[in-house]
């Protein structure tokens, strides 16, 4: 049984709604502090962290407005979030872009990939493949000379990484795990663990075109964001780094179990996943 590490200071990107805010109130509510990033709105991080910080006599929450594609603004996450709390122990690389890059439409009606937007393409991978990695690169440093460190990227389902008209979203996903298996061989031994979550099927984010009971996935199925909350805050928190390279689906991650007993379940078999070889 693994030991929880107490008051961490996480970065989550895309915190102000959706997955990462999910991911982020669930570092809060344990105690942790957080600073979450978004690009778009940045009037939600800032009311999350307003919310989060009521009543507190010390901030827990720092909201930033930042596009994780640019290396100058990555970098300056990086540095508020060492300047702020002392130290920078996570990192969630859940900021990305979908398929409503190239078209309102793709749940239901394939987007072809030869008549793709060349600036859509651009911007998914930007945000989804280089905007992880340039996340990474600001803030790894600074854990490996901690001597801790914990890197979760947020990906999902298989069938969606090759589904028909899901590219270059799917794609991009299955490059980010190929890079997080990489990173954590890279890692070994340095006191930094690097592993994937995924929802294990559509959630209801605004990913997805439409809202309320016109939101759907590809399979018609909508799963809610809450379920990142368990997982994330297991992986965020382990004091030992055994668990990297590892790939786990929080849809999976069974509710009244001792957390080490859900990460079984919920962990993907090797096979489909390779881990530290």
């Amino acid at each position: 049984m693994s030991e929880q590490r107490a008051a961490m200071a996480v970065i989550v990107t895309g915190g102000g709604r959706g997955l990462g805010w999910e991911m982020a109130d669930a570092l809060v509510q344990a105690g942790h502090r957080v600073l979450i990033t978004g690009s778009r709105e940045p009037a939600e991080v800032e009311a999350a962290c307003e919310t989060w910080n009521q009543g507190q006599s010390r901030p827990r929450a720092l909201a930033m407005s930042a596009d994780v594609s640019d290396w100058e603004q990555c970098q300056a996450v990086a540095r508020r979030c060492k300047e702020a709390f002392g130290r920078i122990d996570g990192l969630i690389n859940n900021a990305g872009r979908g398929m409503l890059e190239i078209s309102p439409t793709f749940n239901t009606e394939p987007a072809l990939f030869w008549q793709a937007d060349p600036q859509g393409f651009r911007n998914i991978v930007d945000a989804n493949v280089t905007g992880a990695f340039l996340m990474a690169r600001a803030c790894v440093p600074v854990m490996v000379a901690q001597g801790f460190g914990r890197v979760v990227n947020i990906s999902t389902s298989q069938i969606t990484m090759v589904r028909t008209g899901y590219c270059p979203y799917g794609p991009s996903k299955a490059a980010l795990e190929a890079m997080s298996v990489i990173w954590a061989k890279d890692l070994r031994g340095r006191g930094v663990t690097v592993n994937v979550l995924l929802p294990g099927g559509a959630a209801n984010t605004r990913l997805l075109p439409g809202s309320g009971p016109e939101r759907r996935g590809a399979d018609g199925q909508l799963l809610a964001p809450a379920l990142m909350r368990a997982p994330i805050v297991w992986l965020m928190t382990r004091t030992d780094e055994s668990v990297t390279g590892r790939r786990f689906v929080a849809r999976l991650w069974p509710e009244g179990l001792a957390d080490e007993e859900a990460a079984k379940r919920a962990r993907s078999a090797p096979q489909e996943l390779p881990g530290l070889m």
